[in-house]
């Protein structure tokens, strides 16, 4: 009886669809709900550039200027250098 009882709480909590499992499933359905929401506010936010892009013609000239680096005739683009990350300096022992 004692060994009947200890592989039905290790296939409670092991098993196939046991606590485990569902705790992984869970933490997933988590990261996935996140995953939308992220997705879902993005899509927003490109729906209101691409409306401001069809009604706005100064909205064009600033994607236009900004991504594409054009510009207008007699205009010269001049394109900086990235400031690289600053370096991390190396960690000292601060618990003294």
């Amino acid at each position: 009886m004692g060994l009947a009882l200890l592989a039905l709480v290790v296939h409670t909590v092991f098993g196939e669809n046991g606590y485990l499992a569902l705790r992984r499933q869970r933490q997933t359905l988590e990261q996935l709900e996140k995953e939308i929401l992220r997705l879902e506010e993005e899509n927003r936010r490109l729906a209101t550039e691409i409306e401001a892009l069809k009604k706005d013609p100064r909205e064009i000239e600033r994607v236009a200027r900004e991504q594409l680096k054009m510009a207008r005739p007699g205009e010269k683009v001049v394109t900086l250098p990235e400031k690289p990350p600053p370096e991390k300096e190396p960690e000292t022992d601060k618990k003294r």
